[in-house]
C-alpha cells in the first residue's frame, strides 16, 4: 500500500494552510486524571483528529504528527524547517552528536558517518562477530547447567560488547561491564530529573562519575597506542579527529564515546529482548524463519532481518521524535506556526491500521511478501528518516542479524514470567525483568 499523495492532492503556499485539528480539552483533563503515558495521550489524539493533529498540555498547542507524507516533509524534506532542539539526554551525552545541533553536528556526524557505512561498517564485522560467538558460548553453559538467565540482561551485555570492541578494539571485560551500568542508570532516571541541567546532573553525579573514569580510562588507552586485539577502534579515530580539529577536546571526545555506548546498546538490546518476547507469544514466527534455507543462507538472513523489521515496527528504537518549527509553514495542507513544538511518532505510524493490516498482530512476513507493506518511507521509520536519521542503523541491523543466526537455530529460552507493559521513556523497554531456560531450539 503506497501512501505518496496522488496528483489531485491539495497544494498550499506556506503559511496559508487550515487550522490543525485540536484535541478537545476534556480529552487532556481526562488524560491527567487518568495518570496513564504520554503515548495513551497521542493515541486518543490520532484516533479522533487524524495524522495531523494538536493538542495541549501546556498553553501552546503541540502538533502531533503520524502521516506518512507528514512525517516525510518534517524529517527528510524540510529539517532546516523543523529542528532538533535539547536533547532528553544530554545530562549523559553532553555535547555527543545526538544533542549537537548546527555547524558542529554538521561536523560531529560527518565524522562517524563514514565509520557506520560501507567500508566503515566492514572494519567491525569481525568485532560483532567475536561478541556473538561470546554469547552463543555463554548461551552454550547455560543450556548444559540448567542455569537460569535474564534475557533482557543478556541482549545488554552483548550489545555493550559489540559497541565496545568497536570502539576500543577490547572485548567487554566483567569491571567495564559493572562500571557501565551507570549509563542504564542514568537513562531510566531521566524522565525524573530536574530540568534544569545543573540539578540534574547533581542528582545523578555518582552515576557520572563512574562512567566519566571509564571513558577517561579507555581515552588514555587509545592515546598511548593500546590497540585491541582486532586493531585500533572507532576511539582512535575521534583521537584523530582531534589532532586536525581542536573542538575535539577530551570532553567532546568523552561526550561522543558515552553517545556512541548508551545509543549504541540501549536501543539494539530492547529491540532484540522484544524480538524475543514476541517469539515466545508466535513460536511459528520463529519456525518459519528456520525454515528459509540453510544455514548462512541469504533466504535466512532474509527471514531474520524480517522479524527484527517486524519488532522494530511495533517498538521502533525512537518511539517519539520531537522537533520545534523555526518559520511558518504549511504541513499536509494546515498552517504550522514558527515557533510551534510538534511530536513525530513512529510508534503510532507503525500501529495505523490505513497503514499496516492487523497492525497489533507480529507477522514478519509483511517485509518479505511483495506488496504487503507500505512502500512510503514515511510509513516505516524506526530509526528516522532525514539527516537527522540514526548513525547506528546498519551497525545495529547487522548485530542484531549476526547474533540471531547463531541463536535462534540452537536454543528456545522459555520463559517463567514476562512483562505485562512496555515502558516509554527514551525507549520502549519491557516492564520487568525477562527470567527464562533455554532448550534446544525444534527446526
Amino acid at each position: 500500500m503506497d501512501t505518496e499523495a496522488g496528483p489531485s492532492s491539495p497544494s498550499y503556499a506556506p503559511g496559508t494552510g487550515r487550522p490543525v485539528p485540536e484535541a478537545e480539552p476534556a480529552l487532556v483533563k481526562r488524560w491527567h486524571a487518568g495518570g496513564g503515558e504520554l503515548v495513551d495521550l497521542l493515541s486518543q489524539v490520532r484516533e479522533r483528529l487524524g495524522g495531523v493533529a494538536a493538542f495541549r498540555l501546556g498553553p501552546a498547542p503541540t502538533v502531533l504528527v503520524t502521516d506518512p507524507q507528514a512525517v516525510q516533509h518534517v524529517l527528510a524534506r524540510h529539517p532546516e524547517r523543523y529542528v532538533k532542539r535539547s536533547h532528553r539526554a544530554r545530562v549523559l551525552i553532553g555535547d555527543g552528536v545526538l544533542a549537537a545541533t548546527g555547524a558542529a553536528w554538521k561536523q560531529q556526524r560527518r565524522l562517524l558517518q563514514s565509520q557506520f557505512t560501507g567500508t566503515g561498517m566492514r572494519r567491525y564485522e569481525q568485532r560483532i562477530t567475536g561478541a556473538a560467538l561470546t554469547t552463543a558460548g555463554r548461551w552454550d553453559g547455560y543450556a548444559r547447567t540448567g542455569q537460569p538467565l535474564d534475557v533482557g540482561q543478556e541482549m545488554r551485555r552483548f550489545a555493550l560488547d559489540s559497541i565496545w570492541r568497536s570502539l576500543t578494539g577490547h572485548p567487554l571485560d566483567d569491571e567495564t561491564e559493572r562500571e557501565l551500568a551507570a549509563v542504564e542508570s542514568v537513562g531510566a532516571a531521566l524522565p525524573t530529573l530536574p530540568a534544569d541541567i545543573g540539578d540534574a546532573q547533581e542528582a545523578v553525579a555518582a552515576d557520572l562519575a563512574r562512567i566519566d573514569a571509564v571513558a577517561r580510562h579507555a581515552i588514555e588507552a587509545a592515546r598511548d597506542g593500546a590497540a585491541g586485539p582486532d586493531g585500533p577502534g572507532l576511539l582512535h579515530v575521534l583521537l584523530d579527529a582531534a589532532a586536525e580539529h581542536p573542538e575535539y577536546t577530551d570532553r567532546l571526545i568523552r561526550d561522543e564515546l558515552v553517545t556512541l555506548l548508551a545509543a549504541g546498546h540501549e536501543t539494539t538490546a530492547t529491540t532484540l529482548t522484544w524480538l524475543y518476547l514476541l517469539l515466545d507469544r508466535n513460536p511459528a514466527a520463529r519456525d518459519q524463519a528456520l525454515a528459509a534455507g540453510g544455514e548462512g543462507s541469504p533466504e535466512r538472513r532474509q527471514a531474520i532481518q524480517a522479524l527484527i523489521h517486524e519488532t522494530l515496527r511495533l517498538y521502533p528504537s525512537a518511539w517519539i521524535l520531537p522537533r520545534h518549527a523555526t518559520e511558518d509553514d504549511t504541513l499536509a495542507g494546515y498552517a504550522v506556526e514558527a515557533g510551534t513544538d510538534l511530536l513525530v511518532c513512529p510508534y503510532l505510524t507503525h500501529r495505523d491500521p490505513e497503514l499496516w493490516p492487523d497492525p497489533e498482530n507480529f507477522d514478519p512476513q509483511r517485509f518479505i511478501t511483495p506488496g504487503a507493506r507500505p512502500t512510503h518511507p514515511g510509513a516505516y521509520f524506526p530509526f528516522g528518516i532525514g539527516p537527522r536519521a540514526c548513525l547506528g542503523l546498519q551497525f545495529a541491523l547487522r548485530e542484531s542479524t549476526v547474533l540471531l543466526e547463531h541463536l535462534l537455530p540452537a536454543h528456545t529460552p522459555a520463559f517463567s514470567s514476562t512483562p505485562t507493559k512496555a515502558v516509554h521513556g527514551i525507549t520502549v523497554r519491557p516492564d520487568g525483568h525477562t527470567p527464562a531456560t533455554l532448550t534446544p531450539t525444534i527446526s
